[in-house]
């Protein structure tokens, strides 16, 4: 019954619609993560850029991206670099690991008490500090 109501084209139709909304709302969400994440534009700039997106909609978001399209990767690959770091020294602070003078003021006492050799002791400190 539905079948002959809803033709199987204008079903295909109805998904490609949907998976442009769908596309639209993510491309919105991912410029306006950018515009108010930027620490490079000021506050006017993110209003006016806000306001061109949201009056203008299509076209504004591909104003943005072809004005600002670099900096997107930029921003993302900056942040993902700050959440890798901070995430390693989580990982190190929750390991028990210690920062790099007590590393190197415990391979000094191990090499004042006779254990390391000065050879082996000029290896690991340089080990530390790369």
């Amino acid at each position: 019954m539905l079948a002959a109501d809803y033709p199987l084209l204008d079903i295909l139709l109805t998904i490609l619609y949907f998976f442009f909304l769908f596309i639209w709302i993510f491309l919105v969400i991912q410029v306006f993560i950018d515009i108010f994440a930027s620490h490079d534009m000021g506050g006017w700039s993110k209003a006016i850029w806000v306001f061109v997106v949201i009056v203008l909609g299509p076209i504004g978001v591909l104003i943005y991206l072809i004005a600002r399209g670099g900096k997107m990767q930029q921003h993302r690959v900056e942040l993902m670099k700050q959440q890798q770091k901070s995430f390693d020294q989580a990982v190190q602070q929750a390991g028990g690991g210690s920062n790099t003078a007590d590393q190197l003021h415990k391979l000094s006492d191990l090499k004042d008490k006779g254990v390391l050799t000065q050879a082996e002791f000029d290896a690991q400190k340089a080990k530390i500090l790369a």
